[in-house]
């Protein structure tokens, strides 16, 4: 049985998050400078692709990102400054 197009998708857009979080791993532990650059290299080319996913799913309607209510984003910024002493 053949995959549905938004099934596709799906997986890839999976597939990306697992391997940006794996390429983040190798880069954070990099034992020279050269091999993280270059680790660090790849996570961008990675990132975009999982953004390039992300944002044709939005376009087609299948992964909706309603906009956030004002209340919620004001409760957000005041948890994370208090949270942080130095701001």
């Amino acid at each position: 049985m053949a995959m549905q197009e938004k099934e596709v998708f799906d997986d890839v857009l999976t597939s990306q998050k697992f391997i940006t979080e794996t390429y983040n791993t190798y880069a954070n532990e990099c034992a020279t400078p050269d091999i993280r650059d270059e680790f660090m290299n790849i996570l961008n080319e990675e990132h975009q692709i999982q953004a390039d996913v992300f944002d044709e799913m939005k376009k087609r309607g299948w992964y909706p990102t309603p906009q956030a209510q004002q209340q919620k984003i004001q409760q957000a910024k005041q948890k994370f400054q208090n949270a942080n002493p130095q701001s």
